[in-house]
């Protein structure tokens, strides 16, 4: 798999449970909300104030080396 600004979190979620910590990591603690599930990283990094680029590339990383 990969993710892309536009992959929708619950479809990385259910690809790699292990992808929850890098949500975690921006404030996102609300994954089980259906919600969040059906949002993209993009439209979650930007209620979160994050950065969805760096986002994307820590779970590209993590997804390459596994």
């Amino acid at each position: 798999m990969v993710v892309t600004k536009k992959s929708i979190i619950g479809d990385i979620l259910d690809y790699d449970t292990g992808t929850a910590e890098f949500f975690f990591e921006i404030g996102m603690h609300c994954l089980g909300c259906p919600a969040s599930r059906g949002e993209s990283i993009e439209e979650a990094c930007a209620v979160h104030g994050t950065d969805p680029d760096a986002l994307v590339a820590k779970i590209n990383a993590y997804l390459g080396n596994k």
